[in-house]
């Protein structure tokens, strides 16, 4: 593809280039601190001894603050702007590290909570503020494959943390799981928790250190602000004129905020659960394995970008990834833990650590959720006009289906086992094609 026919699929001018530059930054940073999830919620089940349902609390937490500090967001951008509000997002994001330190340091659960919590926080209000420039930077036709591009940058992120987590945080500790945790004897394992918790300290001065110096430079850089920018058509501004008065008036904006809060939970069990699952299989590097399932997640955005919309819709690839979903989550629940003939099979030959098969369909199904965003976004915020601000925040709250649906999975991994609590997954992946087939298509009640 050349940089010309790229710069058309994309619709950017040369006056937005440099803002689609430093939102792109953005998502970059959004996929370091989400992502860093996938790695932290085995590795503290181990610092702080805790059950699956408490691990994936660390995912919940963060993900349950979306809802909560949605619309606090709003208001804080219509407040001091859209810009100002990512510069605090970013300072928010520092406070969180910072209560990193004490938490490794006295390896107490409760702390770790809140760190997430106000990490989470930082993140509602930058994504708050930084979404709706991806919408309105251009056309509404290419909206998906700008979102596209920036989820390259996100999940691209999401492949490279979880690795860099597990060589720099768990260093000569990588080869730990639960099971080998729990075979120590008391003294030793004492020792490996003590050392495994003191590996968070550094790394996270460093990236509040980081994002100090980001913050700073978002401060002077030549973004404007959301007003400023294009409409995305003149349609869109006529929309706005519309008779309606709530944003609970518009069913395929709130079908499409329900499709987020599912998608979401699909991603993040995807995700989050495969480094759990992996660990208590015994498994090694299982906090690394999230890579996998951002790997797949690239290749489905790439496909993406080359084929809508000039070979296929938006809606038939929402189709495509909603069915496909519903194909590799039988194959999660009824896939041979012992086996690893299809990962030998996909990429055994380049090299790179093959994994059971139950691991792989886990990981493939980053592959069926990479179109999921892209598409839902466009769609329900079809039409919306001067309510756009406001869908927009309806579905960002729709991201708390991470933690509700992600605690859903681990209650189900309590109560029957981690293979069969994919099961959860059906559901997400038929209301998702639903969506597709139907309910972005409906405009009244």
């Amino acid at each position: 593809m050349t940089i010309q026919a790229t710069t058309q699929l994309v619709d950017i001018s040369d006056n937005n280039l440099i803002s689609m530059s430093i939102i792109g930054v953005l998502f970059f940073i959004f996929g370091v601190v989400t992502w860093q999830n996938g790695a932290l919620v085995p590795y503290l089940q181990m610092v702080c001894q805790l059950s699956d349902t408490e691990a994936m609390m660390v995912a919940g937490v963060f993900y349950i603050a979306y809802t909560i500090m949605a619309l606090p967001s709003a208001f804080i951008l219509e407040r001091i702007g859209y810009k100002n509000g990512m510069v605090l997002g970013l300072l928010t994001l520092v406070v969180g590290f910072v209560i990193y330190i004490p938490a490794a340091k006295s390896q107490w659960f409760l702390l770790f909570l809140l760190a997430q919590f106000v990490i989470g926080s930082g993140l509602t209000l930058l994504q708050t503020a930084a979404n709706p420039y991806v919408v309105k930077i251009g056309p509404a036709e290419s909206a998906s494959v700008r979102i596209m591009f920036m989820g390259l940058m996100n999940k691209g992120a999401g492949v490279i943390v979880p690795l860099v987590f597990t060589a720099v945080v768990l260093g000569d500790f990588a080869n730990v799981t639960a099971l080998s945790l729990d075979a120590m004897a008391d003294a030793e394992k004492t020792s490996t928790i003590t050392s495994l918790a003191n590996g968070l300290v550094d790394p996270y001065l460093g990236m509040a250190a980081i994002f100090i110096c980001l913050a700073g430079l978002l401060k002077v850089a030549p973004l404007p602000e959301l007003d400023n920018v294009n409409e995305l058509t003149a349609e869109a501004e006529n929309l706005g004129k519309n008779e309606a008065t709530s944003i609970l008036q518009f069913p395929h904006l709130i079908f499409g905020a329900i499709a987020i809060f599912v998608y979401i939970g699909a991603e993040v069990i995807a995700g989050d659960t495969i480094g759990l699952f992996a660990s208590n299989l015994g498994i090694a590097n299982s906090t690394s394995l999230t890579s996998y399932t951002m790997a797949f997640m690239l290749i489905g955005y790439a496909l993406g970008i080359i084929l809508i919309p000039r070979l296929i819709s938006q809606e038939f690839a929402l189709t495509f990834s909603a069915i496909s979903g519903l194909f590799f989550s039988l194959l999660v629940v009824f896939s041979d833990t012992a086996s690893s003939s299809v990962a030998e099979i996909l990429w055994g030959w380049t090299g790179v650590p093959v994994l059971p098969n139950t691991i792989t369909f886990i990981a493939l199904l980053g592959f069926s959720n990479a179109i999921v965003w892209p598409a839902v976004w466009p769609m329900a915020l079809a039409g919306l006009g001067k309510f756009t601000s406001k869908g927009s925040a309806l579905l960002i709250m729709g991201i708390s289906g991470g933690a509700v649906l992600s605690m859903g999975y681990t209650l189900l991994s309590e109560s029957f086992d981690g293979q069969s609590a994919y099961w959860i997954m059906l559901p997400i992946y038929a209301y998702i094609l639903f969506y597709a087939l139907k309910g972005h298509k409906i405009r009244s009640w």
